[in-house]
C-alpha cells in the first residue's frame, strides 16, 4: 500500500543513523531504552519531550516534511502524546480529564470530542488503564504480598471500596478473589522447578510461609 499523508511519506524513507541529526537521536534513544526502567515517570515525560523535539529536528530537513501535515496527520500525534501523558501520570490520583486537556493547550471540550471518536470518554479511558494495571500487579506471583489496597493506590484509586466494586464490575470478580485464582494459575504454570529457584518476592506467601521449614525438615534424618 502507498503511503498517502506527507509524513507517512517522509517515515517510508530510512534514515541514516551514521550521521548528523540521525546519529544523535539514534544514539539518544538507546540510552533512553537502556535506561529508561530507572527514571521517574515525571523525567520520563520530559525525557520524551526532548525525543519528540530530537525527531522533529531530524526530519525537519527531509524531502517532504515542509509539506502541510494532513488533519488526520496532526490529530494522530496529538492523540498519540495524550496517551503516552495519561500512561505516564495513571498513578497520579489527581489526573483527570481537566488536567490532560490543560496540559495539552486544549479545551475539555475539545479533548472530549477526540476521544468520542474512539468510542470512550476521557473520564472512562483513564480508569479503564489504571484498572489493566492494577489487574497486571494483582496477577503477578511477584508482587502476591502487597496488599490489594496499594496496588490500587499505585495506580491512582483513593478508595478501596470504589476500587473494589469498579474491578468487579469491569472483570465479573473482586480483586481479591482474581489475585487468588490469578496467582495461583500462574505458580501451576510455572511448576515446582521454577517456584524453588525464584526469588523470595517471586514466591507465593504459602511457599514464603512453608517452603524454609519443610527444607529443614526434610534435611533431618528420620527416626530409627
Amino acid at each position: 500500500m502507498d503511503p498517502s499523508g506527507p509524513m507517512d511519506r517522509v517515515l517510508a524513507e530510512r534514515i541514516p543513523a551514521d550521521r548528523g541529526t540521525g546519529a544523535i537521536l539514534a544514539r539518544y534513544l538507546r540510552s533512553l531504552a537502556v535506561h529508561g526502567q530507572e527514571c521517574t515517570p515525571a523525567e520520563l515525560e520530559q525525557l520524551g519531550a526532548v525525543a519528540h523535539d530530537l525527531a522533529a529536528a531530524c526530519l525537519a530537513g527531509r524531502p517532504g516534511a515542509a509539506d502541510e501535515p494532513s488533519r488526520e496527520d496532526r490529530t494522530r500525534a496529538l492523540m498519540a502524546r495524550i496517551d503516552t501523558f495519561i500512561g505516564h501520570n495513571l498513578g497520579d490520583p489527581e489526573l483527570s480529564p481537566s488536567v490532560v486537556a490543560a496540559r495539552h493547550g486544549m479545551s475539555l471540550r475539545r479533548l472530549q470530542l477526540l476521544f468520542r471518536e474512539r468510542g470512550e470518554t476521557v473520564a472512562a479511558a483513564i480508569r479503564r488503564r489504571r484498572l489493566e494495571r492494577c489487574r497486571e500487579d494483582l496477577a503477578d506471583p511477584g508482587r502476591l504480598t502487597v496488599p490489594v489496597h496499594a496496588v490500587a493506590l499505585r495506580w491512582g484509586f483513593t478508595g478501596a471500596s470504589v476500587f473494589s466494586r469498579l474491578f468487579r464490575e469491569t472483570y465479573g470478580t473482586g480483586p481479591g478473589e482474581f489475585r487468588r485464582t490469578a496467582v495461583a494459575s500462574a505458580v501451576a504454570s510455572a511448576g515446582p522447578a521454577d517456584a524453588r529457584t525464584a526469588r523470595p518476592a517471586d514466591r507465593p506467601v504459602a511457599w514464603i510461609v512453608n517452603g524454609p521449614c519443610t527444607q529443614r525438615t526434610r534435611g533431618r534424618a528420620e527416626p530409627s
